[in-house]
This record gives structure tokens, C-alpha cells and sequence, in this order.
């Protein structure tokens, strides 16, 4: 093997990068275009071809395959998946799922992605076509009559209600196969740890000919339903796809590279065999390689010091975190597909070198919109728009010299500086307008300061991510390493580390190149996993150990049938835990704690299960009990491959190849140029300098010294930043670094009140929003999470500040909910915390923190009961309280008013005491997290900039929505239209509801009349004005940029309980159609956007069996654009509960408009056991027996237009240009967002 090539290539989207290790140990390096059709088939190919030809002084032709007797090994990292996912350009594929659940992937959680856009815009599933199988298998309930027990992988018993129809099942095979489908997803209840049925419909499947078939049970055996069958479509959808790149692959070579060991990156950081990389396993076959390649140098070089990895590309960056051991997550999604699946936690956010640069109402706006490759950015000579790499090289922080002829039309010119000025010119025209014509009178800007302006409100934007990503664990960003690579970082890596308050900057010499050095370094990794349900307790821990013991076996017996030594082999072993009612699991390994003699031999998983859990979370639930969900060993086979020899010392000054100028904070100044190949060992670089090599340019900063490593890295120290002055006058620059400032002090407020709250609700659910106030109580900022927190948490606010007046004194926190102080509905309580500073007799601002805690009292277990008349009845009510007074929590005084409900008769006190007061703790955390980072910018800039800029943000949310009031008034001018719009709507039980809107299209105002409204009703469902006011903004929200009304569906409650348990669950409907698009079917529309629990966990958890979950046909109103669809959700009881139901639209359709049609109104039906059909109407509380069911059919949405009139033919709203998001913060937010 020494006397051979190694061979490390990360295919990419845009470019191949290639590393390799020659005979004697010399390395060579290769970047090339990945598709260049004109000169070559492929990439990796030809890469290895001219290194070949290169080093062995032979010709070897295009046309021949190439010799691999020289050849040791080849490695690859490939975005072939990734890039099908996005494009949708996998295999045709057919769903086969268990009767009843036909549409459950298209539900999906039910929850929208984007909250504000009406059109709902949904990825696409990638099956083609359905095939519901008629089986079903149910967990173990003991009823009378029930089949045989079985027992599962888990340990669980099953029975099963009906086996497999293999012979109708064969009919609608032989259909799909007819119809050219060659590639199954079989997806079937509870296969996760029954997988028999999965297995005889992929015999099945496999005797009639399916060229693939990926069972569930097989590719991923994790609870959940949803996600494992998404997974396994995933593996349908692209296994085929990149067998067919791996066939013309080793095509390329002799033998087809029979004897040569050829290993694929996958999403985990693991190297796999080719014959076994899958496509649910590939989707992050490319970024995995920089992480795995800045993990194992840079983490070494610098002391064993946590790094934050920073990849920064032309349409995205990838952010991630590496201390010791790779941070997985088991769940992710990628272009709108959910894998369940270990990957490395790689965050991907829509910023990079091609984000564009938006002037908007006053902001300096970067991306999320990129110029993607074509155009690209203006500088690329084909008509781009001005980007973050345009503002770069006008600021002369790229050099077009030190770029290859590349560019314009035909692709054979440098990069233009003159069109990117001339982008610029046009934004800064933009810019001065505002700042001399707007409402401020401000100076005019240069184009150099504006393009600084992009340059710093992108940093921050970037900076972002990786607070959360820190901060969510439980660290502090400020004690890593930033280790830059990707083509873009290296501009902006000496800023950033500034601003997150880091000190070293560590840049690999194969900066460019590092997913490709990533994988020469990599493990080979085999994985076994099996689900488990076992109380982590004594009696179980032989069983554990056991299973523990099998898969280890068979993960050395993997990795020693493809070469390893035993010596080479690694292996970890890990249990996935959680504390019992919780669905926050953990998956740890015993490496750092021995076993005990009360612990598993493998290891003391409950020592390192605590000590993550008190890191991530803050607190331990010492007297719960913790189960085991999976059992997991990750198995290594150690490469050996030792890295290259480091460059020379040098004892001479550094070249100087050239000087230029660059612009920073204060104008341009004279920067030297060096060329990284001319560095070596002891060189030191002061600030400002540009280090170029043929793939990336890395800024040193003023302020900031270089210096190369003894590894021939460059190494940057950070120096302090300079002290600008900021004044509160209005800077559009600083408006936008204090509004994403202002943002993220919001978002870490809320990852503290989910780090340290209790209850599934906040922790899990995420059933929250923290938000921060300006001295007169109005909102700055706030993440937007819940639509009607929107407006009320203001008002709330304001409400304490105006009753309390002079009583708020410092050391006070306030605990309110009740309705006419702002509130909501009484779960949602909201915590209050003024902030006094030395010299200042009043507030200088607020924090505010607003939960949903699960129940509070009241006649009905979650104290949201169909039927009350009162409002005691619906629990605990606080106006103005004062949970901590002089610094005191108030602990008794609070417990005595959540029990005061228990003293009105048929009520009850808070039914969970504990979660309550655990939960208050964390809002006056989260509240006090949002004093200390408010006041550190109050430290940095003062108190009058801070709250000035406080002003300022108020101000520009105002000014926005002028500015589409106007747009939205003149469209109507210029129609003809009148500039009253009116509509009314009514209630089930007849209330009407009236709107008057009145437009002023010269002032951008309007004014929204409620006048002829229904009075008050007898019941709960009345609109205080803090409801109301969320309501109005949420719709101008939805209306910027969209000038339609409103015609959705409606939100659907259902709870369930007994004296032992109790569920509730809001369920989707059909969303309304509008001027272009159809509406979504099955999910959530306005005000509410609740995840939906998967139908295996609700099984698992609850006495129910949920027979039907599918949309209902033909619900959404006809029109030129169709109404969504509502939904069928069918559950069966198996024990003695009470029902109830909070619902709307069943005596009034959903409105359709323009003509359109409106949709089928709900209806909630109570089937007994018996056989007798019930209609239980729109609310009510019922008692459910055993095999009692109730089907609840939600409304549809109502159509848009003619339906005689014909629909384009996609009707789906425009393509976004925005890379799609990824990674735990990501998921985090679309969590919290789906609450």
C-alpha cells in the first residue's frame, strides 16, 4: 500500500476537489469543474487520471479505462444525493403504507413551514403513487377478545388485528410495475419492532421483479411513523439513483475497480464500502468531510479546545461544533425531506457569497435570495445582482488577478470590479434617497460605505447560528476556535470571531480543499441499531448488556471481513434515553464512565445520560425513571493514514507579492498581499494583509496578527475592536446590526426557557416566545413563533405599566394571564421582568417571557374545557402578580392562587404542581438571560444609543408598514377599486363578525372597524382586545407583498382524558386557495400551527388505536384554484374516557372568493361500539367506552376564481431562490415555529 495512490475527492456541486497521497508521500492537490461534458464524463475520474498521468509520466486517454494497479484506494464524498433531493430528480417511486394512512406523509406534522405565507408553500413528497396494504399490527392493551400477544424487537407485545393481504396486494404490485414503477418505500405501523409484514411485502415485491425496495424496519428501526417513512422513501427515491452514478463510475476503470478498496463519505463522518452507501445515508455525503477534516487537525493543533467549524460558499454556509466527539442528530431535514438517520449536525443558513443585497424600508437587507450559479453575482459578467462577493471585491478584499478567466457569456473573462460598482451605484442611489428624501434627513452615503454596511449586517447575520448552536447546549461561543474553510470564509472569519467574542482564527492550508483532506482522515464505519422499551433499571441491565454485546459483534465482524486487523477496530457503544413522560431523548455514550456496580457492564450510561442532560438543560429529574428508546454501537476501522509532511521553517520575512487597498471602518488603507504558498513555519503577518492562494483569499483584519504553524496552517490572533463611535442618531447601517442584535437576544432568551423548563409543553413542544421591550412597553423584538403572541405579549406588557405605575420597584417580576390584561387564554402565562439601570427612576426597558403551561385548574383536565361560562372555570387567573418581590420568589404565595380554582365547585386546582413552579423558574431565567445580554450592548454602546435604537426598531416596523399600506392602496387606485374593502363572517352559532377596512394610501395608514360585531357570547369563544390586535397583525404580516384577504379553514381541538392520563391535539385543514395557487390540504392555517403527534407514539402512550388519518376528498371548495382538502382522523378507545371538542366552521362554510367555491363544512361524529352514529356538533364533552370511536372530519378551504375557467397548469407558488436550511437550529426553529 505504501508504494501506491491514495485518492480522496469530494464531488461537489460546482467544483471537484481532489487530494491525494503519492507513492513516498508527496500530496497533490486538484480542483476541477464537476460537470465539463466538453472534456470529460466525470470529475473524480479525471481527476485521477491527470494526477496519474501527471506522476507516472505516461499518457493515459480519455477514451481507455484507466490502470489500478497503482492505485491503493479512493475515497469519495458526493452531493450526486443532496443534489437529486433538491432538483427532485430521484427514481419514479410508490409508497406502500397500511390502510388508513394513505396521505400521512403528504400530512406529514401537519404544521406550515413558513407562518406568513398564505400560499403555504410545501415540498413535494417523492412517491408517485400510493398503495395501501390491508394489514395491521396494534400494541398489547389486554382487552377482551384480543389475539394472541406477540412480542416485539423492543420487548413490547403486539397483537396483530389483520395479517397481510398478500393476494390483492400482488394485483396493485403487478399495476405499479405496469406503469414502469421499479422502486418501493414499504412504510407499515409499529414495523419498528414488528418487521414480519414489511418482510412479506418485500419478498413479495422482490418475486415480482421491483428492481428496489426499501423497507422501513430495515433502513431506519425508530419509533415514528412520519419520519422513518420519509426515510425510507428517501432511500427508495436515491438508492437507485446513486447505483447508477457508482456503475458509470467504475466504469472509468480497469476491472471496474474490483481490487481496489473503494469507500464512500456518509452523513454520519463515517466511510462505508461502495456496495453498501444508500441514499437515506448520502445526503450529507459532501459537508460530513469538512467536519470530519477540521475535527482532526484543527482540533488537535490547537490544544483539545473546542472549534466551530465555519463553511462559508457562494449560496450557503455550513455551521457546526466539534469538542472531542462528532455531535450527531438522529432527525434532520434536507430539502423538506425529514431523514431519520444518524448525521453529523451540520447547519446549513442561506448566507454566503452570493446572498443578495436588499435596500428595503429603511434596512440593510442580506439574502436569504442568492444569485445561485447562474447568473451569479454581478461581478460574473452575465447580468447577476449585487451580492456579499460584489461588496468584497469593491471593498478590494478579492483581487480579480488572483481569479482564473472564468467568467461573462463565454465563460473566458476575468472578474468585472466595474459591474459590481455599478450594482452598487445603484443600490447606494437607493440608499441616499432614503437617508435625504425619507423621514430622518440623513447624510448621503459613499458606495464603499454601504458596501461595508452589507458587509457587517451579513456578519451578523452569520453570527447568528452559531450563538444558537452554542448557547442551545449550553455554551459559550466565545471560548471556541473558528476554524475557516469553504471559498468564501476567509473574508469574513476575523470579523465574526470578533463579534462572537472569540480570539483565535484557524485557517488549514487546504482550506479550499478541506472535505477532501476530511475524508483521507476519516474512519471506516459500520453501525448497528435496534429500538428497545426497557425501564434503565438492575433487572434489566443484563439484557441490556447483551444486546450491547451482539451488536458489537457484528460490527467488528463487519469491519474485519473488509480488511481490518482487529488491533484497527474501534468500537462506542450508546443507548438512546430519556426521562419517562418526557420526549427529550438523548443519545450517550459510557466512554468517560466506567461501570459500576450499579450500572450495565458496558458502562454508567445514567452517569453520562445526567451529566449531558444538566449540560444541555440546566437541571436533573432525579426520582423519574429513564428508558431505554435504542441500543446502538458505532464501529470504527482506523485508516492509519498519516498526514503530510509540514512545509520548511523560514527564518526571511515574508513576501510581499503585492500591495493593494482595502476599505475597512474608516476608509481604505494600504494592504500587503501574500501568497500562501510562499509561507512557511514562523512567519508572522500583521493586520490588514490578504493571504491568497489558488482557491480561497483569507482578510487579516486590523488589529489581528497572522502566523504560520508548525502544520503550515494560519493561524490568526483576533485583536479587540476598535472603539467606533455610535450615536443615536438613525444609521441605516446600525439599524440593521441592532435588529438582528435585538433578534438574537430573543431567540437565546427562548433557548433558556427551553434549556430550563420542565414540562413537555416548553421543553419539547416548544410552546413559548420570549420577547424584549422597549421603556414604554412596546415591542422591539421578539422571534416570531406563535401568531397570537404577536400583539398580546405588548399589550400585556403595557397593561403592567399603566396598572402598576410607580409599584414596579427593581427586583420585581410580574406573573399575568388574565384576559383583559393582555392575555390569551389562561394557560399562557406570562412573565414580566422591568429593568432599572443606576440613575434611572423608571424602567429603561422590559423582558418578557409567555408559556403555555398544561393544565392550571379548572373543570377539565388542560384547562381549556368546551363548555365554560366563567372564567374560573378554566383555571388560575392572575392580573398583576408579583411572582418575585425584592428579589424573593414568591413560591407560596403563587402555589396558593394555581390551587384556587380547587375551592369553586366541579373545579380543581393546577393538576401539576410541580411542572408550574419549575416552569415560572425557567420564564424568570429566560427573562433574566435577556437583562444580561441587553445589558451587555448597553456596556458597549450605552444607555441612550441602546434605547434609542430600541426607538428606531419601533419606527422602521412602522414605516414597513406604511410602505405596503401604500403599495397596497395605489394597486387599488390604479384598478379602479375602492379603498374601503368590507367583509363579514359568522360564528357556528350564528354571531356575525363585521370588518370595515379603511385605507389612506397617502398616509399608509388604515383603520379597521369592527362596528355590527355580535355582542358577547355565553361561552368561551369571545376575542379580547389583546386577540384581536394579534389577529391584525398577523394579516398585515401575511399582506406584505400579498394583497388578498383571508378564506382558510379552521383550527380543530380535540382532548382526551381520565384520572390517569390526558391528550390533546389540534388537528388540519384545508387552507384556502388565492390569485395563484391551490390551497394547501392537511394543515394548519393562521393563528394556530400545531405539530401533530406521530400515530405510533400516540398508540404507544395512549388507549387509543388511530384507524384513519387521511385527507378528506373533495372537502376544499371548487374554483379556478382549488381549496385544500380537510382531513379524516378516525380513534378508537380502549379504556372509559372524556371526549371533548372545541371546534368551529360546522353550521358555516369556509367562503370561497372571486367566484370561487366554498369548502365542505367539519363534522364531528361519535361512533359507538355498537354501531350507532352520533353527531356531537361543533362543542361539546362527552363520555367514550371501550371500542367506542370518533371520527372527526376537519373543513376544507374555500376555491379561488371561475371554476369554469382553467388553472395553470403548476397553480403552486414560485420557486424560491433561497438554499434550503438545515441542522438542529434550523429544526429548532421550525419547531417552535409548529408549536
Amino acid at each position: 500500500m505504501e508504494g501506491k495512490f491514495q485518492f480522496a475527492i469530494d464531488r461537489g456541486g460546482t467544483f471537484t476537489d481532489v487530494f491525494a497521497q503519492c507513492p513516498g508521500g508527496r500530496v497533490r492537490v486538484l480542483k476541477l469543474l464537476s460537470e465539463d461534458p466538453a472534456n470529460y464524463q466525470d470529475a473524480p475520474t479525471e481527476g485521477i487520471r491527470r494526477i496519474l498521468e501527471q506522476e507516472c509520466g505516461v499518457i493515459l486517454p480519455r477514451d481507455q479505462p484507466l490502470d489500478t494497479s497503482h492505485i491503493a484506494w479512493i475515497r469519495m464524498g458526493t452531493t450526486v444525493a443532496t443534489n437529486a433531493l433538491l432538483e427532485r430528480q430521484g427514481e419514479r417511486i410508490a409508497l406502500l403504507v397500511t390502510r388508513g394512512f394513505k396521505d400521512l406523509l403528504h400530512i406529514g406534522n401537519q404544521a406550515r413551514r413558513d407562518l406568513f405565507d398564505l400560499a403555504v408553500p410545501m415540498p413535494q413528497v417523492l412517491y408517485e403513487e400510493v398503495v395501501e396494504v390491508d394489514e395491521r399490527v396494534v400494541l398489547h392493551h389486554g382487552e377482551s377478545g384480543a389475539g394472541t400477544p406477540i412480542k416485539g424487537s423492543t420487548g413490547d407485545l403486539l397483537e396483530v388485528q389483520r395479517p397481510v393481504d398478500l393476494r390483492s396486494l400482488r394485483r396493485k404490485l403487478e399495476g405499479l410495475l405496469a406503469r414502469g414503477i421499479r422502486s418501493l418505500a414499504v412504510v407499515l405501523m409499529h414495523s419498528y419492532m414488528w418487521a414480519q409484514h414489511e418482510q412479506q411485502v418485500g419478498a413479495l415485491a422482490w418475486e415480482l421483479g421491483f428492481a428496489h425496495v426499501s423497507l422501513s424496519s430495515e433502513v431506519m428501526p425508530m419509533v415514528r411513523i412520519v419520519p422513518r417513512g420519509h426515510t425510507a422513501c428517501a432511500d427508495a427515491y436515491l438508492t437507485p439513483t446513486i447505483h447508477r452514478y457508482l456503475q458509470g463510475f467504475c466504469k472509468g476503470f480497469q476491472g471496474h475497480l474490483k481490487d481496489v478498496q473503494v469507500l464512500f463519505m456518509r452523513s454520519d463522518g463515517g466511510l462505508v464500502p461502495m456496495t453498501s452507501f444508500s441514499g437515506s445515508r448520502a445526503v450529507l455525503s459532501g459537508p460530513a468531510g469538512g467536519v470530519v477534516g477540521y475535527a482532526v487537525t484543527t482540533y488537535s493543533a490547537e490544544g483539545r479546545q473546542p472549534v466551530i467549524g465555519f463553511d462559508m460558499g457562494g449560496t450557503s454556509t455550513d455551521v457546526s461544533r466539534f469538542a472531542g466527539d462528532y455531535e450527531h442528530v438522529f432527525e434532520a431535514s434536507t430539502a423538506g425531506v425529514t431523514i431519520q438517520a444518524p448525521q453529523l449536525d451540520i447547519n446549513t443558513v442561506a448566507a454566503g457569497g452570493g446572498s443578495r443585497l436588499f435596500f428595503r424600508s429603511g434596512l440593510f437587507v442580506v439574502g436569504p435570495e442568492s444569485a445561485g450559479a447562474h447568473p451569479g453575482p454581478a461581478c460574473y459578467r452575465k447580468g447577476g445582482p449585487l451580492t456579499v462577493t460584489d461588496a468584497n471585491l469593491v471593498l478590494g478584499r478579492l483581487l480579480p488577478s488572483s481569479f482564473p478567466c472564468i467568467f461573462g457569456p463565454d465563460e473566458d473573462q476575468p472578474l468585472s470590479k466595474e459591474a459590481s460598482k455599478e450594482a452598487l451605484d445603484a443600490v447606494t442611489a437607493q440608499v441616499n434617497n432614503f437617508q435625504v428624501q425619507g423621514p430622518y434627513g440623513l447624510d448621503p452615503l459613499t458606495p464603499e460605505e454601504v458596501a461595508m454596511g452589507f458587509i457587517r449586517v451579513a456578519n451578523e447575520a452569520m453570527c447568528r447560528p452559531i450563538r444558537a448552536l452554542t448557547q442551545a447546549r449550553g455554551h459559550d461561543p466565545s471560548i471556541h476556535i473558528l476554524a475557516c474553510f469553504g471559498g468564501a470564509g476567509g473574508q469574513h472569519a476575523c470579523a465574526i470571531a470578533r463579534s462572537l467574542g472569540m480570539d483565535t482564527v484557524h485557517i488549514h492550508r487546504h482550506s479550499g480543499l478541506l472535505s477532501a483532506l476530511g475524508l483521507a482522515l476519516a474512519d471506516v464505519v459500520h453501525e448497528a441499531q435496534e429500538p428497545c422499551s426497557l425501564l434503565y433499571a438492575p433487572d434489566n441491565f443484563p439484557q441490556i448488556d447483551q444486546r450491547l454485546s451482539c451488536l458489537n459483534e457484528q460490527c467488528v465482524e463487519a469491519l474485519q471481513a473488509q480488511g481490518f486487523p482487529r488491533s484497527q477496530i474501534h468500537t462506542e457503544r450508546f443507548l438512546h434515553l430519556r426521562y419517562q413522560g418526557t420526549d427529550c431523548a438523548i443519545m450517550v455514550s459510557a466512554r468517560q464512565h466506567p461501570s459500576t456496580s450499579h450500572s450495565p457492564r458496558e458502562g454508567d450510561f445514567e452517569a453520562a445520560f445526567t451529566e449531558r442532560y444538566l449540560q444541555e438543560f440546566g437541571f436533573i429529574i432525579p426520582d423519574r425513571p429513564i428508558l431505554v428508546d435504542d441500543v446502538r454501537v458505532r464501529g470504527m476501522g482506523r485508516s492509519g493514514l498519516r498526514p503530510e509532511y509540514p512545509p520548511q521553517a523560514q527564518n526571511g520575512p515574508a513576501r510581499v507579492d503585492r500591495v493593494t487597498q482595502c476599505y475597512f471602518e474608516g476608509g481604505y488603507q494600504n494592504t500587503p498581499v501574500y501568497q500562501l504558498g510562499e509561507l512557511g513555519q514562523g512567519h508572522r503577518l500583521p493586520g490588514p494583509c490578504l493571504i491568497i492562494d489558488s482557491n480561497s483569499t483569507i482578510l487579516v483584519e486590523p488589529g489581528c496578527h497572522a502566523e504560520v504553524t508548525k502544520a503550515g496552517d494560519i493561524r490568526i490572533t483576533v485583536g479587540a475592536q476598535s472603539n467606533t463611535s455610535v450615536s443615536s442618531r438613525l444609521d441605516p447601517i446600525q439599524l440593521s446590526i441592532f435588529s438582528h442584535r435585538f433578534m438574537s437576544i430573543a431567540e437565546q432568551m427562548g433557548r433558556i426557557l427551553q434549556r430550563t423548563a420542565i414540562s413537555t409543553n416548553i421543553k419539547e413542544r416548544l410552546d413559548f416566545s420570549c420577547a424584549l421591550f422597549g421603556p414604554d412597553g412596546g415591542l422591539v423584538s421578539n422571534a416570531p413563533h406563535i401568531p397570537v403572541h404577536l400583539g398580546a405579549m405588548q399589550e400585556t406588557v403595557q397593561f403592567q405599566i399603566n396598572h402598576l405605575g410607580e409599584d414596579l420597584q427593581p427586583g420585581d417580576v410580574i406573573l399575568s394571564n388574565h384576559p383583559k390584561a393582555g392575555g390569551s387564554h389562561l394557560p399562557d402565562l406570562t412573565v414580566i421582568t422591568p429593568v432599572f439601570w443606576p440613575g434611572q427612576p423608571r424602567p429603561v426597558f422590559y423582558v418578557a417571557s409567555r408559556g403555555h403551561h398544561a393544565d392550571i385548574g379548572g373543570i377539565t383536565p388542560g384547562s381549556m374545557p368546551p363548555h365554560s361560562t366563567a372564567l374560573q372555570q378554566e383555571g388560575a387567573v392572575f392580573l398583576s402578580f408579583k411572582l418575585v418581590h425584592k428579589g424573593i420568589f414568591q413560591e407560596e404565595a403563587v402555589t396558593e392562587v394555581l390551587k384556587a380554582p380547587g375551592k369553586i365547585p366541579g373545579c380543581s386546582g393546577t393538576r401539576n404542581l410541580h411542572d408550574n413552579l419549575s416552569d415560572l423558574r425557567a420564564q424568570v431565567a429566560a427573562n433574566q438571560k435577556g437583562i444580561q445580554l441587553v445589558g451587555e450592548l448597553i456596556g458597549q454602546y450605552g444607555l441612550d444609543v441602546v434605547q434609542a435604537y430600541m426607538a428606531h426598531i419601533q419606527a422602521n416596523a412602522e414605516l414597513a408598514v406604511r410602505d405596503m399600506l401604500r403599495n397596497f392602496g395605489g394597486a387599488r387606485q390604479a384598478q379602479g377599486l375602492p379603498l374601503e374593502v368590507s367583509a363579514e363572517d359568522h360564528m357556528d352559532d350564528g354571531s356575525p363578525i363585521r370588518l370595515l377596512v379603511k385605507i389612506n394610501p397617502v398616509q399608509g395608514s388604515a383603520i379597521f372597524d369592527f362596528s355590527g360585531t355580535g355582542p358577547e357570547v355565553f361561552g368561551n369563544l369571545n376575542a379580547p382586545r389583546a386577540i384581536t390586535l394579534s389577529a391584525l397583525i398577523y394579516c398585515l404580516r401575511c399582506l406584505v407583498g400579498q394583497d388578498i384577504p383571508l378564506n382558510q379553514g379552521c383550527m380543530n381541538n380535540v382532548t382526551l382524558g381520565n384520572a390517569h392520563m390526558g391528550y390533546y391535539e389540534t388537528v388540519a385543514g384545508g387552507a384556502g386557495a388565492g390569485p395563484s395557487w391551490h390551497g394547501r390540504s392537511g394543515v394548519h392555517s393562521h393563528m394556530t400551527n400545531t405539530r401533530i403527534t406521530d400515530p405510533e407514539i400516540l398508540e404507544s402512550r395512549y388507549p387509543v388505536i388511530l384507524r384513519r388519518f387521511e385527507l378528506r376528498e373533495d372537502s376544499g371548495g371548487r374554483g379556478r384554484f382549488r381549496g385544500g382538502d380537510g382531513v379524516v382522523r378516525e380513534l378508537v378507545f380502549r379504556e372509559k374516557a372524556q371526549l371533548s371538542v372545541l371546534t368551529e366552521r360546522r353550521a358555516f362554510q369556509p367562503y370561497g372568493l372571486h367566484g370561487g367555491k366554498p369548502g365542505a363544512p367539519g363534522l364531528n361524529l361519535l361512533i359507538r361500539k355498537d354501531g350507532r352514529t352520533i353527531s356531537l356538533g361543533g362543542k361539546t364533552s362527552v363520555t367514550v367506552f371501550p371500542g367506542d370511536a370518533f371520527c372527526l372530519k376537519t373543513p376544507g378551504g374555500g376555491g379561488y376564481g371561475d371554476p369554469e375557467e382553467p388553472a395553470p397548469v403548476s397553480g403552486s407558488p414560485p420557486h424560491s431562490t433561497c438554499f434550503p436550511e438545515r441542522g438542529s437550529v434550523y429544526e429548532y426553529r421550525q419547531a417552535q415555529e409548529g408549536v
